[in-house]
């Protein structure tokens, strides 16, 4: 009798030390989560396409031109899921549209296993919007000069 009133705590200890174990990883990843957000740079709310930023199609990637002919000929799309999305422009980095106004197509990146980070973003009005490094800029494509 003895023995078996001496074993339920070993079998507690052990349990109870895994609980704070499994408790204490949760509370540092949550604290490591809260920093990161915390030191995070934050998007700006003013447009990054300033005036000034504006290129001609011909100083683009050729891929850029390309990508230009298959929305005017409405496709086939390489990413027929994400090409013609629409681009709700979240982080109001391009000019203030009501959602739907934007539409973003992928710019293929030679020798990339995936999407990579190049788009264009069409507005309904036909602006232009060019970005080589995934929403973080944009430069206003000029398709004549």
């Amino acid at each position: 009798m003895l023995l078996e009133s001496l074993a339920v705590p070993r079998v507690r200890r052990p349990l109870l030390a895994l609980i704070a174990l499994v408790l204490a990883l949760a509370v540092g990843y949550a604290i490591k989560a809260a920093q990161s957000d915390d030191s995070s740079p934050k998007h700006s709310t003013t447009s990054t396409v300033a005036p000034s930023a504006r290129a001609p199609l011909s100083s683009l990637p050729t891929q850029v031109s390309q990508t230009l002919a298959l929305i005017e000929r409405d496709g086939p799309f390489p990413y027929p899921r994400n090409d013609g999305a629409v681009f709700h422009n979240n982080e109001h980095v391009l000019p203030s549209e009501p959602d739907g106004y934007y539409r973003e197509y992928t710019v293929p990146t030679p020798g990339s296993a995936d999407r990579g980070a190049r788009r264009i973003i069409v507005g309904k009005n036909g602006e232009l919007f060019y970005t080589a490094n995934h929403y973080a800029s944009f430069v206003r494509v000029e398709p004549t000069r």
